[in-house]
This record gives structure tokens, sequence and C-alpha cells, in this order.
């Protein structure tokens, strides 16, 4: 790239704009392939909590592309700022920042998608969703991209927080969406299971899934959380994460279920489910996809959306930063 070249801000409204979820899906596809490959290195994600937050940073190094990058965000209680910062890799240049709300979005619920996509029954028609937060319209969204669903099952403890939530869906998918008023009637018989929530404690079991359920483990990406009980992973057939180094470190369900000897070696990096285009077979039980978030899928999604906004000549030029001495008398 060009190292004269202006720096760009990209507004959420203009990567809103550029990008939908299929279009993210395809995306991250493709940097997964990378990654596989060796063109996309991941940066292990890093984390510091304080209270009931978390300061996070990931990042990635796309060498074909000449572009390496790490996305930040504060996940408080009074909300969350996140930015895609992308920087030139040949002389470490900055080339945009993005707003990364909507992006981050897109990604948690897109590579979800991807997951389900390998993963799930090729004829799976319903679908469980266990939490109604800020991630989970999107995570409604991926599974429904990618699979022809007729009905969808809702589940959270707060009744209104539920009942707003399936009335949002509603009028944004046409699908049969339907409370439920437990997590087991929720998932009952479901062939796909997302859970995204905040829980401490696992809620869970294996007792709950029918053969054959795939699961998207979206909501627990720190120690002190967990969505699934210990027996789930005698029943898995299939583990499968985004970013395996994430997961050990972070991950208490994972590191229970495989951290003893040689454990890891049954997980399989969703970079080679794809490259290698590992489907799910006939034998295949419970299937569980651990979503830690990577800054592969971010930096896949943002390298897309920059080519997009260069070529549709949108985002707002910045000064590139200029070196000063500092004053050390």
């Amino acid at each position: 790239m060009n190292a004269t070249s202006t720096p760009t801000w990209i507004s959420e409204q203009q990567i809103v704009s550029l990008m939908d979820l299929s279009g993210a899906i395809e995306a991250l596809e493709d940097g997964l392939a990378q990654q596989a490959s060796g063109a996309a290195r991941n940066m292990g994600k890093t984390h510091v909590a304080w209270g009931h937050n978390n300061l996070h940073a990931i990042g990635a190094a796309f060498e074909q592309a000449g572009i390496v990058g790490t996305k930040t965000w504060a996940h408080t209680e009074g909300g969350a700022c996140p930015l895609l910062i992308l920087f030139d890799s040949g002389n470490g240049q900055l080339r945009a920042i993005l707003e990364a709300f909507a992006l981050g979005q897109m990604r948690t619920g897109g590579i979800s998608g991807v997951a389900t996509k390998w993963l799930a029954r090729p004829d799976a028609q319903v679908f469980a969703l266990i939490g109604t937060g800020k991630q989970a319209l999107a995570q409604l969204a991926a599974v429904a991209a990618v699979r022809p669903l007729k009905l969808v099952r809702v589940y959270s403890p707060t009744p209104a927080k539920r009942r707003a939530f399936v009335e949002q869906a509603r009028g944004r998918f046409d699908i049969e969406i339907v409370e439920a008023t437990s997590v087991e009637a929720a998932v009952r018989d479901a062939p796909i299971v997302t859970t995204v929530t905040r829980a401490t404690k696992a809620f869970l079991p294996a007792t709950a899934l029918a053969y054959g359920t795939h699961v998207n483990a979206v909501g627990a990406i720190t120690e002190e959380r967990i969505e699934l009980a210990d027996d789930v992973f005698a029943r898995c057939t299939r583990a499968v994460v985004d970013d395996l180094g994430a997961a050990k470190r972070l991950s208490t369900e994972f590191a229970r279920a495989y951290g003893a000897r040689d454990g890891w070696s049954q997980v399989t990096p969703l970079c080679d489910v794809v490259a290698r285009r590992l489907a799910r077979t006939a034998s295949d039980d419970i299937t569980v996809f651990k979503a830690m978030g990577m800054g592969v899928s971010d930096l896949a999604l943002g390298l897309r959306l920059y080519a997009l906004a260069s070529q549709a000549g949108l985002g707002a030029p910045l000064p590139q930063p200029r070196r000063e001495p500092p004053r050390l008398d």
C-alpha cells in the first residue's frame, strides 16, 4: 500500500450500508480458510477484569492483504465502544479505524452461522435460543441464514425481556417464534441450540438435549462464566472452537472437559473444519462449537469492509499520526 495514503474513519452507519450478515458469513469463511493455510495469523486474546467489567484486546495479521490490526473494547455495565484499528504491515502506518459494534455483532453471529453450516443437521428446522441480550438477534439471524428454520423457541429468565425479544424477532423474520418457559422446554428435540448468556452456573445438561443436537456456546468467554454442564461433553462427538488458545485459557467448560492429559487433541479449530470441509456425519451425537472471539474473525470482516468502503469512496479522512520527539529536559 502507498505509505502516504490517508487513513479513514469508517462509521457504524457506513458499515451497516456495506455488509449484511450473509456477506459477513462469506468473509468469515474466507478468513478462516486463510488461517488454515497459514496466510492469516491470530493474536492471542487478552483481557483484564474489574468488578463485573472487562477490557478486551484481540488481533490478527493477514499477510497477503498487507494488513495487521487489533480490536479493543471495554465491556462495562454502562456499555461499550469497540474499535477495530488497521495498520499497514509493511510500514506500520495507520490505514483505518472502524467503529465495531455492528461489525462485532455480525462477527459473533456470523461465526455461529459458519459453525452451524458445517456442524448442524442439514435438515434442521427447529432452533432453540437461550438468552435475549444484545447478541441474541444476530445469533438468530445467523442460524436462519444457513438453515431453513420453521420454528424458534426463545428462553431467558426474565419474562418481560423474553416477551419483548420475541415480539421484536417476529417483526424481523418470517418464522414462527415462540416463548419457552424453561431451558428444557426450549431445547426439547431442537436440533440446533445457541446459548448466549452471562451465566456463571451451568444451566444446560445433556439430558435436555436430543441425539444429534448441535450447540453454539457463545456466552461464556471468561473464566467465571459457565453455560454447559459437564455431561454435555461426555456425549460430545465433535468439539470445535474458533480460537483454541483462548479456549484453553478462558473457557472453564472446555478446560474441565479437555484440560486433563492430552484432551485438547480432541478439539478441532473451526478453520480446519472449513478448510477440510469436516461436515457433520450420521454418527455424530452432540456437537459443540465454542465461540471465544478471535482477531482473525474481526480482521476478516474489517478487511472486506475497508475494501468496500474504499471502492465506494466512504470513510472520513484522518490525519496520519506524525512523530514528535518527547520533551526530556
